[in-house]
C-alpha cells in the first residue's frame, strides 16, 4: 500500500509554556495518519508528517482547536 506523507507546518497562537507545547503534540499525534509531530513555544508553531490518506489539513486544525488553541 502506498502511502501519500506531507509535511505541514501550522503557527500555533496561545501555547504559553512546556506543558502547552506537550498537549498540543499530544492532540496532533492522536490524529490518525500523523507520522510525527514537533512543536516550538519558541517558534509558536508545529511540524506534521502525515499519510493525506488518512488525515487531512481541517482534522489538524481541529485537534488543536479541541486542546483550546489557534492554529493559524
Amino acid at each position: 500500500m502506498e502511502t501519500n506523507e506531507l509535511n505541514l507546518e501550522l503557527r500555533i497562537e496561545g501555547m504559553r509554556c512546556d506543558g502547552c507545547v506537550k498537549s498540543v503534540a499530544r492532540v496532533l499525534s492522536a490524529v490518525p495518519g500523523v507520522r510525527s509531530v514537533d512543536v516550538s513555544l519558541a517558534e509558536g508553531r508545529a511540524s506534521i508528517r502525515y499519510d493525506a490518506s488518512r488525515a487531512d489539513v481541517d482534522a489538524l486544525r481541529r485537534a488543536v482547536e479541541r486542546a483550546g488553541f489557534q492554529p493559524k
